[in-house]
């Protein structure tokens, strides 16, 4: 049994929880209510989606500066919104520097610092991703992880993936009992029914998955502090000059 569930499930979960009977379609039902469930649930994957950082949706974005770019890079078709601090220039193994703001980006091009400056910083900018210097030199692999928009696996097939749902086949790549806590929610909302029940049982159940949606560090109150300590000069030999 697959840990996701298809539109159609859901909306027929929903329904069936609120008073109405299942459809083998929920996208061609006669029943006024699923044509309201199928557009809620597209609405409920959006709102999902800003949400949280739900690691499900996590994609990494690769490239290689080439001779000839301008500094500027389209962004993945399916990009969300970039993760904070995953920016790398893995060529010269540091992170990239930034996200830069208008003023640190019109300093750094007034004072031409391009034969300076050592590492990539970057923008996002027009929706696109802006780096500097421009431009940038040649050969640097640049990566960072960003939030898929696509929260659909399209009929179920492999590497098939959307922003909506539109046929009873789609599966949702979100915890089935969540989603189904807020479509089940915002139904009762809109068709103006009292929601305080439905309203706690999304709340306590996004209170749990986001818990539990990805591992949790161990928290240390004394002063040792346990964990590998990654870049860390005290407690981390240097990668050169063994025996020296």
């Amino acid at each position: 049994m697959s840990r996701f569930k298809t539109i159609n499930d859901i909306c027929n979960q929903v329904a069936v929880e609120v008073g109405i009977p299942r459809a083998s379609d929920a996208f061609s039902a006669t029943d006024v209510a699923f044509s309201q469930l199928t557009t809620l649930a597209n609405a409920c994957g959006i709102e999902m989606l800003q949400n949280a950082a739900w690691e499900g949706l996590v994609r990494e974005f690769k490239f290689t500066t080439q001779s000839g770019d301008t500094g500027v890079y389209a962004l993945p078709d399916d990009f969300g919104y970039m993760i904070n601090q995953t920016g790398w220039d893995q060529t010269n193994n540091v992170p990239m520097l930034g996200p830069l703001g208008a003023q640190q980006w019109a300093y750094l091009k007034g004072r031409d610092l391009v034969s300076q400056t050592i590492y990539a910083s970057f923008r996002e900018l027009e929706n696109k991703l802006f780096l500097f210097p421009q431009p940038p030199p040649v050969g640097l692999d640049i990566s960072f992880e960003y939030i898929s928009r696509n929260w659909v696996n399209v009929k179920g097939q492999p590497d098939q993936y959307a922003d909506f749902c539109d046929s009873p086949a789609d599966v949702v790549l979100y915890s089935p009992h969540l989603f189904e806590r807020l479509l089940k929610l915002r139904f009762l909302q809109a068709r103006g029914f009292d929601t305080t029940v439905a309203q706690n049982q999304f709340e306590v159940s996004f209170t749990s998955w986001t818990a539990k949606d990805k591992g949790a560090p161990v928290l240390n109150a004394g002063r040792g502090g346990r964990g590998m300590r990654y870049l860390d000069g005290y407690g981390n030999t240097p990668d050169t000059r063994f025996g020296q």
